[in-house]
C-alpha cells in the first residue's frame, strides 16, 4: 500500500534491513523493488547485534569458537529467530567469512532461542543486543563480539566481529523512514531534519543509547547510500544460507 501512495509526504514508510535489503532475495517475487518503489528520507534506530554463546561453551573469544567450529563440524547448533531473519542471516555471514559449519536451528521468534540458549539446548546465537544485554549482565549468556562497525557504551570490553578476528564483517540492524518515489525533494528534507532533530532530546537519545544506537547524522543523501550500500552487502549472503521465506 505504501509504495502505492501518493508521494505528496504524508505516507511515511518504517523500513528495516529486512525490508529493503533482505526480502527483495529471501521472496524472490516481491510486487515491488523497494529500491525503485521508495525514496529513503532519515535513519531512526541503527545498533550491532551481539555474539552469545552458552556460558558452558568452552570459548571466550570468537577466535576460539571458530577453532572450536572447525575442529567439530557441525556439532555446534546456532539459533534464530527464524529462517531468513537478520539474526540468522548475521550468523550466515559468520559461517561464511570464517569458514566454519554450524547448524542453524531456527526458531519462532527470539525469545524461544533464547530460552534455549541459555538452558544449554543450543551453544549460540547472534541477537539483538538490547535483548541479550540484560542475561550477560547477569552472566547467562557469555558475549564474544559485537556486530557494527565500534565497540558500544554497555559492552566496553567486548570487541568487534572485525578486530575478533573475522574481517569485512559487519552486520547493523537498522530501521529508516522511506516515502514513495516522487517525492518531492524539499519534502524529503525537511522530513530528515525534523526526524533528526526529535533525536535529539534527551528522552529519545537515552533510549537509543539503551539499544545500543545513537542519533543519526545523516542527511537524506547519506542515508539513501548506507541503504544501497545494505542492498548490496546482503542479497549474497541470502543465496549462500539457502534461506527461503517461511
Amino acid at each position: 500500500a505504501a509504495a502505492e501512495a501518493a508521494a505528496d509526504g504524508y505516507t511515511v514508510l518504517l523500513g528495516t534491513v529486512g525490508t529493503h535489503a533482505i526480502n527483495p532475495t529471501l521472496y524472490g517475487n516481491l510486487p515491488y523493488d523497494p529500491a525503485k518503489a521508495f525514496t529513503p528520507v532519515a535513519m531512526v534506530l541503527a545498533g550491532p547485534n551481539v555474539l552469545v554463546v552458552n556460558p558452558d561453551v568452552p570459548a571466550r573469544s570468537v577466535a576460539e569458537l571458530t577453532a572450536l567450529a572447525k575442529r567439530k563440524p557441525g556439532a555446534l547448533n546456532m539459533g534464530s529467530s527464524g529462517s531468513g531473519s537478520s539474526i540468522h542471516l548475521s550468523g550466515e555471514m559468520y559461517k561464511h567469512l570464517a569458514g566454519v559449519d554450524l547448524t542453524h536451528v531456527p526458531y519462532r521468534g527470539g525469545g524461544p532461542a533464547l530460552t534455549d540458549l541459555i538452558g544449554g539446548r543450543i551453544d549460540l546465537m547472534f541477537d539483538n543486543l538490547s535483548t541479550s544485554l540484560p542475561l550477560i549482565k547477569d552472566g547467562r549468556l557469555r558475549p564474544l563480539a559485537v556486530t557494527g562497525p565500534q565497540r558500544v557504551p554497555s559492552l566496553p570490553d567486548v570487541p568487534t566481529m572485525r578486530e575478533a578476528g573475522v574481517p569485512d564483517y559487519e552486520a547493523i540492524a537498522w530501521m529508516g523512514l522511506f516515502v514513495p518515489a516522487g517525492t518531492p525533494a524539499d519534502i524529503v528534507e525537511r522530513l530528515n531534519t525534523a526526524t533528526r532533530e526529535a533525536q535529539k532530546s534527551p528522552a529519545v537519545a537515552a533510549r537509543l543509547a539503551e539499544l545500543g544506537a545513537e542519533p543519526s547524522t545523516l542527511d537524506a543523501g547519506e542515508f539513501g547510500a548506507f541503504v544501497a550500500a545494505e542492498t548490496r552487502r546482503w542479497p549474497d549472503v541470502v543465496r549462500a544460507s539457502g534461506a527461503r521465506a517461511e
